[in-house]
């Protein structure tokens, strides 16, 4: 049951919900037309868009905060994006079309309230000491309309494990370009890296992504452990209404 569930089963049961929905909005066709009018494409608003909320830095730094890409590849995309469109503005524009696909898919999500409520709670009480991209992305506003405020939580609550998966990937002693082929061995290109660039992965490997895995679960656990019964029970609800919704 649901309100059963301990501060450590809410965590792992939603964790890859929250991976897999934070980024529904990222390449939609009404969001790559808002990189459009700004004159970015699809990769460009989605590295200026995502990374901006840490302003006009230098590519290592957005390396840094997004992991698992060819620092070759950010570099390029982040100095042509950034020559286009302030990164503070472009960040602005993508967290509003978070809101816009939340308005789209979300009105009508049965427990909405509840979960955003939950949620809100969750984000408030996170520690943002060494997550710089969430930290970063949890500073911009949040609409104040049920559908927008959602999707825009849930996409908040994906860079807060996100981050905190960073640091527990490089606290077991992988780097991610290595992390990354562990997890998705197929999309290295996508990722700017070549063929000659994939590590081995091995059952060492494998048992320390279990381990960074389970690290993330740890430092993020602090922010959850706000939640009573109740509000477990309406964040895995919601949550699991949400992904439904966004899935249809």
């Amino acid at each position: 049951m649901t309100d059963q569930l301990s501060v450590d089963d809410l965590v792992s049961s939603t964790a890859a919900l929250l991976r897999d929905n934070g980024w529904a909005f990222y390449f939609t066709p009404e969001t790559r037309a808002k990189g459009a009018e700004l004159g970015l494409d699809g990769f460009q608003f989605y590295f200026l868009g995502r990374g901006g909320v840490l302003g006009d830095v230098e590519p290592a730094v957005i390396s840094s905060a997004f992991g698992y890409f060819n620092p070759s590849l950010v570099a390029h995309v982040w100095n042509t994006a950034r020559a286009i469109v302030a990164p503070r503005e472009a960040a602005r524009v993508f967290m509003a079309c978070c809101a816009d696909h939340g308005r789209a898919k979300l009105a009508g999500v049965e427990g909405l309230a509840e979960f955003v409520a939950a949620a809100g709670k969750v984000n408030d009480a996170a520690d943002r000491d060494g997550l710089a991209l969430y930290a970063g992305t949890a500073a911009e506003p949040l609409v104040d309309d049920l559908p927008g405020r959602a999707m825009q939580l849930v996409t908040v609550l994906r860079e807060h494990r996100g981050s905190a998966h960073l640091l527990a990937v490089r606290a077991v002693g992988l780097d991610t370009r290595t992390a990354h082929h562990a997890k998705r061995p197929g999309d290295g290109k996508m990722f700017g890296w070549t063929e000659e660039d994939a590590p081995v992965v091995d059952d060492e490997v494998q048992a320390k992504m279990a381990e960074a895995e389970a690290l993330t679960d740890r430092i993020v656990r602090q922010a959850y452990a706000v939640l009573d019964a109740s509000e477990r029970q309406a964040f895995v609800a919601g949550l699991g209404a949400v992904a439904a919704a966004l899935a249809a």
